[in-house]
């Protein structure tokens, strides 16, 4: 098989004999939905192979070439009176430089409309004046010469959103956004002539991409026809893949000589890839298609996992949980995610909010909620019994780019850095969770203790030995496994693929005693021994507790996974002072 990684050319991938996952069989739907339709996915989620897809389908250039590039796909079984009957133009606003003075941008997004009509009026050998500095005026020549014809417009549009993203997470630029997208600028203006062509002026249908609605909601007065898409059920799986179509990849490349179980190599993408949701009605979760074939064609070419299970290329989402992070609550909003549950409610999704609203309106937490869910790093999980909507982190890919926020906003020194390193190395490979246990205490404490959260509670402790110990390259790390009706704290699985290497399986079951609890002030609990503090009737019972929860949770690992050395520890936090641990 060959994977068509960082490939978004439809006709390459088919005639090259890729693999493509058919989704040919919604273009009825799409249809269906109406003519002007906006559909919103996270980066690198497949929206421009979707559009490459669309464009050979409705290109009327590309007629003989139906059968070669659909005959095996779902809809040469059935295809719709509209296939091939269109001109096609395509924008990618991903192109346009959003950065510089507003006339430098303006100037950049004239050049590239008109690059667009260019090459549309070259492929139809339509006869169009091109006004360089006036590309609303270009699309209309094009637009006069299309309406002589027998034949309308396609429009697609990638990446509409692109200079809304740029300004937000660069956290500049609000001058030169409103200037092109408030009154009479440039963006909003071009919005108003797509309006315009779709009332009888030659434009027929268009087709609109982005990461979020934001723009979406800045430009109404200037384009109110789309239709969002985005949430609807039947298109939840229009981008990404079904875990039964990764079932059947990794059957057939085992089938072909892998050397590895496919049951096992399934595992391992779930918990790293799976877990997307985008619409309330849906059945089932996505993976990730980027990532996924990143795995897979690593697996193909080396026979082996790839050693970083966060390909690069998806590094700019750790940009996103920066920006939210800075908001007022922003950082609690991220720890609420990774609590024990690992999910945030909220009364609902905003479907339409604008740049305004980002720079200006109190950031409460269904606000930045629904943006993580834009862009990728919370998503959908169902509603609860009072019609709240519930989000969660969709995968442990997304989980480490939390925990690498946080950690870099509150660790940010090099020498915490090179410790952090070496404690949680210590204890990986030996057991031994004492100097984990001082560095919490040393520096991890000092950090917490000036935050005014409302988690003084296990959830601290908890979340810091998860910041501490996170290590994708080496474990299936998972907080709150679910088990036997009850949860996992915190464990750490070695990944199939990385047993050869010196790393512990571990489970460690946190609690928390407050020093009211324990009538302590804090210089009190400083001042007495881990073997005194241990000796209180308090923490004793606590440390009791946790043991006996790890023992039945380890009891259920070791037989889900045939663990035959899973290290299980007691770990109690006394305020935000001490720690004191059992080992099982």
């Amino acid at each position: 098989m060959k994977f068509p990684y960082g490939l978004s050319d439809f006709s390459k991938i088919i005639l090259g004999n890729y693999f493509y996952q058919d989704r040919t069989g919604r273009i009825p739907l799409l249809e269906a939905a109406g003519d002007q339709l906006i559909f919103i996915r996270p980066r690198r989620f497949g929206k421009s192979l979707l559009l490459s897809m669309l464009e050979h389908y409705y290109d009327l250039n590309r007629a003989s070439q139906f059968e070669t590039l659909f005959g095996a796909l779902a809809i040469s079984q059935n295809p719709t009176p509209l296939h091939n009957q269109y001109f096609v133009m395509k924008w990618d606003f991903s192109l346009v430089k959003a950065q510089g003075e507003v006339k430098d941008i303006e100037a950049a997004l004239h050049r590239h409309i008109n690059l667009c009509i260019r090459r549309c009026a070259r492929d139809y050998q339509l006869d169009v004046d091109i006004r360089e500095d006036d590309a609303i005026d270009s699309f209309g020549s094009l637009l006069t010469e299309i309406r002589l014809s027998d034949h309308r417009l396609y429009l697609l549009i990638d990446e509409y959103d692109n200079f809304a993203n740029e300004v937000l997470m660069a956290g500049q630029g609000r001058g030169h956004y409103e200037s092109l997208l408030y009154g009479e600028g440039l963006l909003k203006t071009v919005f108003k002539a797509v309006k315009a062509a779709a009332g009888g002026q030659g434009l027929d249908r268009a087709f609109i991409t982005g990461v979020s609605p934001v723009v979406m909601s800045d430009m109404t007065s200037g384009y109110n026809v789309g239709e969002n898409i985005y949430l609807e059920p039947a298109f939840n799986d229009l981008c990404g893949f079904t875990e039964a179509e990764i079932a059947a990849v990794l059957a057939r490349m085992a089938g072909e000589g892998g050397a590895w179980p496919a049951a096992e190599a399934l595992e391992t993408m779930r918990t790293f890839y799976n877990g997307y949701c985008f619409s309330e009605e849906a059945q089932e979760s996505l993976y990730n298609p980027t990532l996924s074939l990143y795995f897979l064609k690593y697996l193909q070419n080396h026979g082996r996992y790839p050693r970083e299970m966060l390909d690069e290329n998806l590094a700019m989402d750790r940009n996103k949980l920066t920006y939210i992070s800075r908001l007022p609550h922003g950082e609690a909003l991220l720890i609420d995610a990774l609590r024990g549950d690992d999910v945030v409610t909220v009364p609902q999704l905003a479907r339409r909010f604008g740049v305004q609203d980002m720079l200006n309106a109190v950031k409460d937490q269904p606000f930045m909620a629904s943006l993580l869910y834009y862009f990728g790093v919370l998503t959908w999980v169902g509603l609860t019994p009072f019609n709240e909507c519930v989000l969660k982190i969709p995968n442990l890919v997304a989980k480490s780019l939390y925990v690498e926020r946080l950690q870099e906003s509150w660790l940010p020194e090099y020498e915490d850095r090179l410790r952090i390193q070496q404690v949680s190395k210590h204890f990986c490979q030996t057991g031994d969770l004492q100097p984990l246990c001082d560095f919490v205490e040393q520096r991890y404490f000092q950090v917490l203790s000036n935050r005014d959260y409302r988690w003084s509670n296990e959830l601290a402790i908890k979340i810091a030995f998860l910041t501490l110990l996170f290590n994708d390259r080496l474990y299936m790390m998972v907080s709150e496994l679910e088990m036997d009706r009850g949860y996992v704290d915190l464990s750490l699985i070695v990944r199939p693929d990385m047993r050869r290497f010196q790393a512990l399986d571990l489970l460690v079951e946190f609690k928390y005693l407050g020093l009211k609890e324990l009538d302590l002030t804090g210089e009190q609990a400083r001042e007495r021994s881990r073997e005194q503090l241990t000796t209180l009737p308090a923490v004793a019972a606590k440390l009791d507790e946790a043991e006996s929860q790890a023992r039945h949770y380890g009891a259920t690992l070791r037989e889900r996974y045939g663990l035959a050395d899973l290290r299980a520890f007691a770990v109690v936090a006394i305020g935000f002072e001490r720690v004191v641990w059992r080992a099982l």
